[in-house]
């Protein structure tokens, strides 16, 4: 039984290229550039967006193109949505939004197209790598898809339309399909927009950004251009939408020549039109299980510019957590400012009633450690108040100190202990990958420490990395005898010619014996 084992050995290590005692890496990651051997995938993807994850800035941003969504969108109210954005060389635009009764975007209510015309002015003051523009809308138009949509939005509209403008349209009117009105003309001075908390701010902001996405197509290890457009953020106080400067940006829109792929959604949403809404692909509900470890998937930016990572781990049994939040003082989360970490514990959850497809939870946040990472941060947290952030000349570069017996850190806003009141849900993108959303924080930099706070829209989704099982279990797969079969028919071990016979000779021996 040995010599045979012996021979399998052998030969694996002969048709595979590899020494005898690697351990085989399954196919993606072998095609993931610069992953180091046994490190840990959740570390491998922190690490992957700290060194700059391929992507880069066009500056200034290039807009020309047609830019839409890669899935349905949630903005703050809630408010279902996708878009369609396009701009032209001579700075016109045209902007499609499509909105939906329902989380999957499968029932539209209404569509709006949007005329206009954007100059782009100078690199912001205020969100490092953004560039500031100007914008003017020449017209916004209205097409409803039933009659109760129709009947809804009117009401809506005629309550804030003013008198000058004798409502927009009667509430007694006939839905008739495919019919276009007119919500904005700058040539006739009219704006029925406001009932509908309807603005175009997002155009203010402007980033464009470009990488390269790797292709783990078998033989074909190369890669293809991806470009997002980044546009200011939505306020998620609905009253202070209309007159909100952003200073973060919403979930990107992808160049429909340059997206990622695969992308269900992304060729329906191009075809689209105000009369021929985008009706996207069945999702499954999935349940509420977090346990595991959740990471960001890029640098995210929140308004009054902060870029960060996050890094959580959810103990379901216990219904604990701990997370990690790493903060930078640039758009490419290349220059770390500080580190925070949070632990506590969350209660059982239940649907949202507000926001369908969402779960409520309730959070306790017990403890916290702060690292300072830059000599600014040090010398703002010595130079704290007695007792309200650690010990005072305490603090050094790379140090970890524990804020709890301080009740947290005030110069970072960290109270403790806390409460949040969080929205979370569950997806998986087009490549069956767990995709955690939580709830957006507050735009005025506040805590949803009150049910009347808790979130209606979610932040950039965290990556599933690591299950309950552990981490290190999936680098023993495939072991050597129970999937050998499998495992030397795979595309992961080449076979050179005449090194059949030798497999087959082995195999033979193994069972044999």
């Amino acid at each position: 039984m040995l010599r045979s084992l012996w021979l399998v050995g052998l030969l694996v290590a002969y048709t595979s290229g590899k020494k005898l005692w690697d351990v085989p890496v399954p196919q993606e990651e072998q095609a993931s550039p610069g992953k180091l051997r046994w490190e840990p995938q959740c570390q491998y993807q922190l690490r992957h967006l700290q060194d700059g994850a391929r992507i880069s800035a066009l500056l200034p941003p290039r807009l020309e193109g047609h830019w839409i969504s890669t899935g349905c969108e949630v903005r703050p109210g809630p408010e279902f949505l996708t878009r369609s954005y396009i701009f032209y060389a001579n700075r016109l635009f045209k902007a499609y939004q499509f909105y939906y009764r329902d989380p999957s975007c499968r029932d539209p209510t209404y569509s709006l197209v949007i005329k206009g015309k954007i100059r782009l002015r100078q690199a912001s003051w205020i969100t490092r790598g953004a560039t500031e523009a100007d914008y003017h809308l020449h017209k916004v138009g209205i097409v409803f898809h039933s009659q109760r949509a129709m009947q809804e939005t009117v009401a809506r509209i005629n309550q804030t339309s003013g008198e000058q403008y004798n409502g927009f349209l009667s509430p007694g009117r006939t839905w008739t399909p495919g019919a276009l009105y007119e919500l904005l003309s700058a040539k006739a001075e009219r704006d029925c927009t406001a009932g509908l908390g309807f603005a175009m701010h997002e155009l203010s902001l402007v980033r464009v950004e470009k990488y390269e996405q790797p292709l783990l197509l078998q033989k074909n290890h190369g890669s293809r251009e991806v470009e997002e457009l980044y546009l200011g953020d939505i306020h998620t106080e609905w009253s202070e939408r209309l007159h909100y400067r952003p200073t973060g940006y919403q979930r990107p829109l992808q160049n429909a020549m340059h997206h990622v792929h695969p992308c269900p959604a992304c060729g329906i949403i191009y075809r689209a039109d105000e009369h021929h809404p985008p009706i996207l692909p069945v999702r499954p509900e999935l349940p509420m299980l977090l346990s595991g470890r959740w990471v960001s998937s890029r640098c995210e930016v929140r308004p009054a510019v902060l870029f960060l990572t996050r890094y959580f781990t959810f103990h379901g049994s216990n219904r604990t957590w701990e997370g990690y939040y790493y903060h930078y003082s640039d758009p490419l989360c290349k220059q770390p400012t500080f580190t925070v970490y949070a632990s506590g514990h969350y209660t059982e959850g239940g649907p949202s009633l507000i926001v369908r497809g969402g779960t409520e939870l309730v959070f306790k946040v017990t403890h916290a450690r702060v690292t300072p990472m830059d000599q600014v941060t040090v010398a703002m947290l010595n130079s704290s108040d007695f007792g309200s952030c650690g010990e005072p000349g305490s603090w050094s570069i790379g140090r970890e100190l524990d804020v709890t017996h301080t009740n947290g850190c005030a110069a970072l806003g960290i109270r403790l202990p806390h409460t949040e009141y969080e929205l979370f849900k569950i997806e998986q993108d087009s490549k069956d990958r767990s995709l955690l959303f939580i709830g957006e924080r507050p735009t005025d930099g506040s805590s949803p420490n009150t049910p009347s706070k808790r979130p209606t829209s979610y932040q950039s989704p965290l990556t599933q990395c690591s299950w309950p099982s552990g981490t290190f279990l999936r680098h023993m797969k495939p072991n050597y005898l129970g999937r050998l079969d499998d495992y030397l028919n795979s595309t992961a071990v080449k076979l050179e010619p005449g090194a059949f016979l030798l497999a087959f000779l082995a195999l033979s021996l193994v069972r044999r014996d």
